[in-house]
């Protein structure tokens, strides 16, 4: 039994939260982000329609690096990697997720904004956390300071992150990568404003870890 790798987080400094509503967005939605450069989607659990839209844009977009958020037990994970998840984020952590990732090699980023979370989920094995939420536990000087005790570990904070802070974040050592929904505004998707979001997501891609 092996840690997952997180190597993907490298390839992109920001990871889109996205929540769709229609399937038929689905698909158009990941086009536009994978051709700003964005390609670590995660798309969240938070509507009906979420387990096949993953399956979709797995299916059907060439250069999606597809995710799942949102995932809160082993019945969700096990079904958005059926559907092609190749990576899971959690608001939080349990053994029994833990467990499913290590069993099946998918990556997942389990949620910590404590010295107890985090140290639970580094016993367990993971060196890549979510931080969330990050904004109101303590932002970026927080992250900053965890690197002390936790200098063997790296977070992904998400939560009241956008293109004007995001800087703060991705400047410390520590972070891998932000997440944010500021790239898929729930306007720019219902209107099919595609290449405004293709737009947003190249800005985003300009920024560094």
């Amino acid at each position: 039994m092996s840690t997952p790798s997180y190597d993907f987080l490298d390839t992109a400094p920001v990871v889109p939260v996205i929540a769709i509503e229609s399937l038929e967005h689905a698909v158009p939605l990941a086009q536009a982000l994978v051709s700003g450069g964005i390609c670590n989607l995660e798309i969240t659990l938070r509507t009906a329609c979420a387990i096949e839209a993953i399956q979709m844009i797995s299916n059907e977009v060439p250069g999606a690096h597809v995710g799942a958020g949102t995932v809160c037990n082993a019945e969700q994970f096990d079904a958005v990697v059926e559907a092609g998840a190749k990576f899971v984020v959690s608001p939080g952590q349990s053994d029994l997720l833990f467990e499913r990732s290590l069993l099946t090699n998918i990556p997942l980023l389990p949620g910590a904004v404590t010295a107890t979370e985090i140290m639970a989920a580094r016993e367990a094995g993971f060196t890549t956390l979510k931080f969330f939420p990050a904004s109101t536990s303590g932002g970026a000087p927080a992250i900053k300071a965890f690197s002390g005790p936790f200098s063997d570990l790296c977070f992904v904070p998400t939560g009241g992150i956008n293109l004007t802070n995001a800087h703060s974040y991705l400047a410390l050592s520590n972070v891998r990568a932000v997440g944010g929904s500021w790239l898929t505004p729930a306007d720019a998707i219902h209107n099919e404003r595609w290449d405004e979001i293709a737009q947003l997501a190249r800005n985003a891609s300009q920024l560094h870890a």
